[in-house]
This record gives structure tokens, sequence and C-alpha cells, in this order.
């Protein structure tokens, strides 16, 4: 076998899983664009409660995933992916029945229940070899952030065509299609791994919460989808009163989802190859304070609340990419899968809190009450992210032990005098080792003869 390449296992299970994946992402964020002026037409609507329908979701995600993910090792992967489906689909077939907003809060608090994302993560983890598994977990997130740019277009064109009852059974079909790929198409998992890479560890929980760098990246990521969620409550009222009908938004969406990705990659590409994430961060940071600016002296002209967007979602494009990327960093040796977890837990508190608080302040003044808390909050942002330390620019790295290995000591002793390698966990019982490493003074080929010549 070629260690160099996937098997065609490891390559079914990371399409199938990043194709469920993206079709339940699909589910969730066509909602986004248009909820706010198709919402308003259900009985009883305000704006307040469209915003707790967009934030609703956020916060059951956030009390359900870690539970889903740590019962997922005690019944299995793949049940608990078609469970959290089905509850999805549940909660999508009641919002596309109801004619009340009270009928589609219910129904996005129940697709926000089944929170599979970790569980998925889980099952790509365990189907996957060690040397292949970053690739695997990479195309997942890539596929994540191609998803979201697609649902801001097609959600609001779909729902043209077959009102916003037809956009939730839209989204009810794809997920019993997901649910058919997990049955049939993805490979079965004969062993679940304990990986700290990608699974929550309960006994991490403690070095995760006090860490100081990775507290402020967590509320990095609640005030950047607090701020996402907020710009979704305000933004199709003040472009329909500027003269784009809501017909028509897709069509701005297009054009500035195509022109933030194309303007994001070469800040990604600068702050991690010449080591300047803090000050692309800072300068994102900055961006978003700008668009609120925009967005809030636009005063109904079209073309000016276009470029608070563009500037909106060029930063919110690189910082949604570099946010990960500082978590991998920061994490202690044998406790970025509770990092990971902690993470998106604070990502979908971001949801909730901006739906709410997004709602309440139009429902209670504007949007321009909307963009002046936007930008209190990124000012607040941007002074707690000044005090970060520059990242270390370190690469976790899992390394599995022959079965039988005894040599430990001998090994801990090579690892500690070797150049690159920054702090190591030794899991016995795992089979494991965890390493934080610099990757340009240390690869894990170097590695793994080390492993092996401790033999």
């Amino acid at each position: 076998m070629n260690d160099n390449k996937m098997t065609s296992s490891e390559l079914n299970a990371t399409l199938s899983l990043s194709f469920i994946f993206f079709l339940r992402m699909l589910g969730m964020f066509m909602i986004l664009p248009i909820i706010t002026s198709y919402g308003l037409q259900l009985q009883g609507s305000t704006k307040f409660l469209i915003g707790v329908a967009i934030g609703i979701y956020g916060f059951s995600q956030a009390i359900f995933q870690i539970p889903f993910g740590l019962t997922s090792d005690q019944i299995g992967r793949k049940p608990l992916i078609v469970f959290g489906l089905i509850i999805f689909i549940l909660g999508s077939v009641l919002a596309a029945l109801s004619e009340s907003i009270w009928g589609v809060i219910i129904g996005r608090a129940l697709q926000g229940s089944g929170a599979i994302s970790g569980v998925i993560m889980a099952l790509l983890s365990d189907l996957t070899r060690e040397q292949h598994r970053t690739k695997a977990m990479a195309f997942l997130g890539i596929g994540c952030g191609v998803t979201f740019s697609i649902a801001l277009v097609i959600g609001p064109i779909i729902t043209q065509w077959v009102g916003l009852s037809g956009l939730f059974w839209g989204i009810t079909f794809l997920t019993g299609s997901a649910i058919i790929i997990t049955i049939f198409i993805v490979p079965n998992s004969y062993q679940q791994i304990t990986n700290r890479e990608s699974s929550f560890i309960k006994n991490n929980l403690n070095s995760v919460l006090t860490h100081p760098q990775l507290l402020k990246l967590n509320f990095g990521i609640l005030n950047l989808h607090t701020l996402l969620m907020t710009i979704f409550i305000a933004l199709p009222f003040i472009m329909t009163e500027a003269g784009a009908f809501a017909k028509d938004h897709w069509k701005i969406y297009l054009i500035t989802m195509v022109i933030a990705l194309i303007s994001s990659f070469p800040f990604i590409i600068y702050a991690e190859k010449k080591r300047q994430i803090k000050a692309v961060f800072l300068f994102c940071i900055s961006l978003l304070a700008l668009s609120e600016i925009i967005l809030w002296l636009s005063k109904s002209h079209l073309w000016i609340i276009f470029l608070g967007l563009q500037l909106f979602f060029i930063a919110f494009n690189v910082l949604e990419a570099i946010l990960p990327s500082l978590i991998s960093k920061e994490s202690p040796a044998s406790c970025k899968g509770t990092a990971m977890g902690v993470y998106s837990t604070s990502q979908f508190l971001g949801v909730a809190i901006g739906g709410f608080v997004g709602g309440w302040l139009y429902d209670i003044n504007s949007a321009d009450t909307v963009f002046i808390a936007g930008l209190f909050l990124t000012i607040v942002w941007f002074i707690i992210s000044l005090t970060m330390k520059q990242p270390s620019y370190l690469t976790s790295i899992r390394l599995e032990l022959p079965k039988h290995y005894t040599n430990i000591i001998q090994l801990q002793k090579a690892l500690t005098s070797q150049p690159g390698v920054v702090d190591f966990v030794i899991i016995k019982k795992e089979k494991s080792i965890y390493l934080k490493v610099d990757r340009k003074l240390i690869v894990r080929e170097q590695l793994e003869t080390i492993v092996q010549s401790c033999l």
C-alpha cells in the first residue's frame, strides 16, 4: 500500500461525509438572507421574533453539540448521525407547515438540536489514517466555507420561486438525501479511535477554559458570528429601503461573496507564510469596524451599502479561516479536539446572541442601532485582541505507538532533545503521542523515524 495516497475507502469517507456536512450546512445557511424579509409575513411576527428565529438554531446547537459527540463514543457514530438528521428533518417539516413565527422558531430550535458536526468529524477521524487526517479535515472545512457562499446566493432564488415554506421543504429533501448517503455510502467504522486531535475529552476542559490565548480566541469567534447574525437582521431592510427588491438581493450577495473569496486568499497566505497572523487579525477587526460605520452612515444609498457589505465579508472570510488555525496553534498538546469543541460552542453562542440581541435592537429602534452596537463590539474586540501574544506557529501532530511499545522513557528523552518539538504528551492507554512542533524544524516523517528508532 502507498501510504502517501488515500485509499479508496478513505476517499469515499472524506467525500461522502463532506457532502453530508455540505447538505446540512446548506440547509442552515440558506435561511439567513431571506428570513428577515419573508418571515415578517408570518402570523405574530416581529423583528425581535425574527431575530429569535435566526438565533435559536445556534442556541440549541451550543447546548447539544458536545453531548452528541460524547454520546457517539458510546453508541456509535453513524446511528447518531442518522438520529441527528432525523431531528433536523422534524424541525424542517414543522417550520414548513407553520403559518406563525412561533412554529418557525420551534422548528429552527429542533433543527439545531440535531448537533452532529462533531460526530461527523469524529467518524472521519475513525475512517482515515493519521497521515491523511489533516487533509480530510481541511477538505471538510473548505466545503463549509464554500457552502456558506452558495447558500447566500441560492437561498433568495429558491424562496422567490417557492416561498419560505417551500424552502423548508427543500431543506427536508436535502436532509433526507444526507440520511441515505450516511446509511448506504459512508463506510462503516469497525473501531472508534480516541483521537484527542478531533475528540472532546472532558478531562481537558479545565486546561482549555483557563488558557488565556484560547479564551481571547473563543471571545473572537463569538463576536464574529454575533456580528454576522446582526448584519443579516438589518441588511435586508436597508437594501429594500435603498431600492433593491428582495428578489434581487441574491445578485448583491453573489458579487459580494465572489469578490470576498478572491480577496481573502492573499491575506490568509500572507498571514501564514510571513507569520503575520496577529497583524492581519487586527487589521480585519478594524475592517469590520469600518464596515459597521459605512453601513450605519449609508442612509439608504445602495452603493454605500454594497461597499460596507463587501468590506465586512472580506474581513469575515479571513477571520473565519485564521481563527481555527490559531486555535490549533495555541491549544496544548492532546487538547486540540477539546479546544475545537469549546470554539464551536462559542461560535454557536455568537449565532444565538446575534439573533436575539440584533432582533431586539432593531425592534426597539432601527438598523442604525444595530450597526452602532456592532461598531461598539468590534472596538471592544480590537482592544482585547491587542493583548494577545504573537502566536507560536506550531502544528499539532498525533503519532500512533506500535503495539506492545515499552521504551517510553527512551522515547521521552529522544523527543525532549529533538529541535522543533516544543511539547508532547504520551497517552499509553491510547497508544498515542500528541506533539506540538515547528514544521520549519521537523516534519512528521522525522518524528516517525524517532519513534521507530526507540523500539
